[in-house]
């Protein structure tokens, strides 16, 4: 079996956070922020807590969010 570089697992997973976050208007920066702040207080085990945290929540913060732009 071939082995993997470490980190390739968790590069796919930040990755796949960013990309998720970018698709649903988000500035992946302030939104990492925002989860690295609010994962170590919840309970992980409970899946409604997990679901207030993904990218299309109505629950993750305005400053996350990518302001609209005008057409001016």
């Amino acid at each position: 079996m071939p082995t993997r570089p470490v980190g390739v697992r968790s590069s796919a997973i930040i990755y796949s956070v960013v990309g998720t976050a970018k698709e649903n208007g988000l500035d992946p920066f302030p939104y990492l922020t925002y989860l690295f702040e609010q994962l170590p207080n919840i309970d992980t085990a409970n899946p409604a807590m997990l679901d207030a945290l993904l990218p299309w929540s109505a629950y993750v913060p305005a400053t996350s969010r990518v302001p609209a732009r005008s057409n001016c």
